[in-house]
């Protein structure tokens, strides 16, 4: 939880304060007034990074600083420096103590629900892909790194396909770094959508109020136990239609979360009512993964502008769910929002 918050030169902020609830906090504008930047600033300063600008774009245009305080419920204080000279970093300061990096444990569980999510079944797997790893980074300690050194050895690997003459030799350590962190990955993967299912079919049934049959699968090219050694294999098989295409055909990077309605892929028939509900009912487990993976420490959840997306029975069956947790939502109209709680809710308006 987060007790008050203070914003000098991040974004279209230059120096602004706000005393936050525990319970709902709606944050009210017009467009442009700086209502997702105040929401990604919450982001920030409980995960330490931004799901959608690197360091650079969050210090406020000619400003080579940015900076972000606020404490816990704990009265702990959390800040985060963002400096664009002479190069674009961070700093993180935890109740005193200075850090360059800040892991899983250090950060505060927060769950993000933002428009681009509910177009994850839209379109080709890699927002699937993003949005796996993504959890998987915030609920596993180690997997960022994990995720980051594949990211490294696949452009290596690739950049090798790309040059005249390399010949097997060449390739045969990348292919070999990359059938190990693949091995990772994917098991994590199908792990998390094993934990996924567990909840899944009937929560959006519930949902829903439909007796639909929904079900979540990881979609892997290679038996999960033997993942290393089959991708290896198939690495050096395949490595002329590789170098002929310029870019490593193989691996977790071309794989895909399955979500079946009826027996029916999601992308191929789900309609625009039953992927919202789908991905409504990932976002409430995410919020239930997140507590139990941080030892029951109960995770911000932060909605970007999704109210409008969702039709009445849609909004009343996420409200049922956020009474838990300390939540932030953004929106053009409050009287939309604010009819759907009982309880008091802290309005913050901007603009």
């Amino acid at each position: 939880m987060i007790t008050d918050l203070r914003l000098q030169h991040f974004r279209s902020f230059k120096d602004s304060s706000f005393e936050l609830s525990p319970g709902v906090n709606i944050i009210v504008g017009p467009n442009a007034s700086g209502k997702t930047n105040l929401l990604e600033s919450i982001l920030v300063l409980s995960r330490g990074s931004s799901y959608r600008a690197g360091t650079s774009e969050l210090v406020a245009l000619g400003r080579s600083w940015a900076r972000l305080d606020g404490h816990d419920n704990l009265s702990r204080q959390r800040t985060v420096k963002l400096v664009n000279e002479p190069a674009p970093g961070k700093r993180y300061e935890l109740d005193g103590k200075e850090y360059k990096r800040i892991g899983l444990k250090q950060t505060i569980p927060t769950v993000l629900f933002e428009p681009n999510h509910l177009q994850m079944f839209v379109g080709g797997p890699d927002r699937r892909r993003e949005y796996l790893d993504d959890l998987l980074e915030q609920t596993i300690p180690g997997f960022g790194q994990v995720r980051r050194q594949y990211r490294r050895a696949l452009t290596q690997r690739n950049r090798l396909l790309k040059q005249p003459g390399t010949a097997a030799p060449q390739l045969f350590p990348w292919d070999v770094r990359l059938s190990q962190l693949a091995g990772q990955i994917v098991r994590a993967r199908s792990n998390l959508l094993e934990a996924i299912n567990v909840d899944l079919p009937a929560l959006y049934r519930q949902l829903s109020q439909t007796r639909a049959k929904v079900g979540a699968a990881y979609s892997a090219r290679y038996p999960i136990e033997s993942y290393e050694s089959r991708l290896l294999k198939d690495l050096e098989a395949r490595a002329d239609d590789d170098r002929r295409r310029g870019f490593t055909g193989s691996g977790p990077h071309r794989e895909d979360l399955v979500v079946t309605i009826a027996g029916h892929l999601a992308q191929d028939t789900a309609s625009r009512g039953e992927v919202r509900t789908i991905v409504l009912a990932l976002k409430i487990i995410e919020l239930k993964l997140s507590k139990a993976a941080r030892d029951g420490q109960t995770p911000l959840l932060l909605l970007d502008d999704v109210f409008s997306e969702l039709d009445g029975r849609r909004r009343h069956a996420l409200t049922d769910y956020l009474k838990p947790y300390q939540t932030f939502i953004t929106t053009t109209d409050a009287d939309l929002v604010v009819q759907h709680f009982t309880q008091d809710c802290n309005v913050i308006a901007l603009g």
